[in-house]
């Protein structure tokens, strides 16, 4: 496969060209910008980056070029640039759900069409073709619900969030912040770590120093709840089935699902990266004269409790190895 990786060196305010991808070169490809945020964010992101690679290729028709960052307006220079170039789709996993109506005012007025994959973003539907998403909002219904059926006495939580702004943080976060905002669980610490594992040992860290009392911690991504047990475990503190504090992550990866069949960790919520396929499927139809009749695809994903988890959930639905 060839596959340029475009990144932007941003010094005294200029932005380094991207390489042409106009369309009507005569290649017989169809010219695809993909901005994303770089593998190395999370185990998820990794085999999300991995599904976009495998079918955006040549062999599949396709002239594709990616922009990775975490930064919002990097996004959206990318995204300017793929317009400016003549792209014949963009597609993107937005940092930032705000923002974006300008950029896709612009595709839409160059006749650039618009696929949204994993993350929903703020805009009319008008704006973008179709959107391959996660139901980030009944992602973190679930897992309430899910603690809040384990009756505890008292609830306390210390809340790692994801990047601020994004789809997974705003949606993971709303049902715990109404919780708290009822006062049927109490909001110990909540502070986002951007999905950093260490960044999460730190705040879990400065926690247990504090001597604040907390059961629960629910951390927006596996690597966040991965980080957070460090500390515990550097502290002496129990956690999992029949442990002092109770452990939920997202994402659903093989390692994380593999700490819930030991009991090391109590729920983690599943969010499928593999988008790709439903997009070529989409595209391939436009491209043959035809129309999409679905606008939000939502992909089915569910939650595994540690009491209930098997290995052949691990072989099926974990991500990695």
């Amino acid at each position: 496969m060839k596959r340029l990786l475009i990144s932007f060196v941003i010094a005294a305010g200029i932005v380094c060209i991207l390489s042409a991808c106009s369309r009507g070169k005569g290649d017989g490809l169809i010219h695809v910008g993909i901005i994303n945020n770089p593998p190395t964010e999370s185990g998820y992101r990794e085999a999300n980056v991995i599904d976009f690679e495998r079918v955006f290729t040549e062999e599949n028709g396709y002239k594709a070029q990616t922009f990775y960052s975490t930064v919002h307006y990097e996004q959206l220079n990318a995204a300017r640039q793929f317009i400016s170039d003549g792209v014949d789709y963009l597609l993107i996993s937005a940092r930032s759900t705000d923002g974006w109506d300008s950029v896709l005012r612009s595709a839409r007025d160059a006749g650039i069409r618009v696929f949204l994959f994993d993350r929903m973003i703020n805009v009319p539907e008008s704006y973008f073709e179709a959107a391959v998403v996660s139901d980030m909002v009944r992602q973190g219904d679930m897992a309430v619900r899910w603690l809040s059926n384990q009756r505890l006495d008292v609830f306390n939580v210390v809340h790692i969030q994801g990047a601020m702004g994004s789809d997974a943080q705003v949606g993971r976060t709303a049902a715990l912040d109404r919780e708290f905002a009822s006062g049927a669980m109490n909001k110990i610490h909540q502070q986002t770590a951007t999905w950093d594992e260490d960044e999460a040992t730190n705040i879990v860290r400065s926690v247990i120093q504090s001597g604040a009392s907390f059961n629960v911690i629910y951390a927006e991504n596996d690597g966040m709840a991965r980080g957070a047990v460090t500390a515990l475990t550097e502290a002496g503190i129990s956690h999992g089935i029949n442990g002092d504090v109770i452990i939920i992550g997202f994402d659903a990866n093989k390692w994380a699902l593999r700490e819930l069949l030991a009991g090391n960790w109590n729920y983690n919520g599943q969010c499928s990266p593999f988008q790709a396929a439903a997009i070529d499927e989409m595209i391939k139809i436009l491209e043959s004269g035809g129309t999409l009749t679905t606008k939000i695809v939502i992909s089915d994903e569910i939650g595994f409790d540690a009491r209930t988890i098997t290995q052949a959930d691990i072989d099926t639905h974990g991500l990695g190895e």
